[in-house]
């Protein structure tokens, strides 16, 4: 039996546009905030809490 090949696709239609997770410590020292990376921040002062970060907006890659 002969396999079949799938198509290949071109180049620009394999790249995944994923957004960078930040922790907190980015989210401080961003010079232009958003809603979600304040809100980030705040429950990240809270003694105890842990997290592994957030998508960062500004970190999605362009079209």
């Amino acid at each position: 039996m002969v396999k079949s090949k799938k198509p290949v696709q071109p180049k620009t239609e394999k790249v995944r546009r994923e957004m960078k997770l930040v922790t907190s410590q980015v989210c401080e020292v961003c010079k232009t905030p958003c809603a979600d990376g304040i809100d980030y921040r705040e429950r990240m002062r809270v003694p105890g809490a842990s997290g592994k970060g957030i998508p960062c907006i500004l970190t999605k890659p362009s079209a």
